[in-house]
């Protein structure tokens, strides 16, 4: 993946964490919570063109055995649309309990999940994207990028 900002996306059923990186990689920080409908994808274009990211990942919720299940075949397929509905490359990176760790993280803090579900959101996107620097700098990135619809034809 080019070097440069990233854009991360938690999908859910009700909103999106959305998180970036510095140019450099090195820190991942919240961004944003999206509510996920009505359909989200001009307000995932505005954030495009408002951080001019290298790339968005899409954190794709395998179960525990690092299968696709139904979520995330449903996540592939939005993600098709959002690479279709952006000028960057977009790509798919492994989210395996990235919420839990989130919420985690932010009882750890005082907050709970009643009061802080956007802010859960937001911070599993930082560990969506936190999971990505951190396998970019160990040599072990394995990520999956997303056709746009069109080059699903071919």
């Amino acid at each position: 993946m080019p070097t440069g900002v990233r854009l991360a996306l938690d999908l859910g059923n009700a909103r999106i964490g959305v998180a970036a990186c510095d140019r450099e990689g090195l820190l991942a920080y919240p961004v944003t919570t999206l509510a996920a409908k009505p359909e989200p994808l001009a307000a995932i274009r505005a954030l495009v063109d408002e951080y001019e990211p290298v790339a968005v990942i899409v954190g794709l919720p395998r179960d525990l055995a690092g299968r696709d299940g139904i979520a995330a075949q449903a996540v592939r397929v939005r993600a098709v649309g959002i690479a279709g509905a952006v000028d960057v490359p977009v790509f798919l990176a492994d989210e395996r309990l990235t919420t839990a760790a989130a919420a985690g993280r932010l009882r750890a803090a005082g907050r709970n999940a009643r009061t802080g579900r956007s802010v859960i959101d937001q911070a599993a996107a930082v560990a969506i994207l936190e999971g990505v620097l951190d396998a970019e700098r160990a040599g072990r990135a394995t990520f999956e990028r997303v056709p746009r619809a069109h080059e699903e034809d071919t």
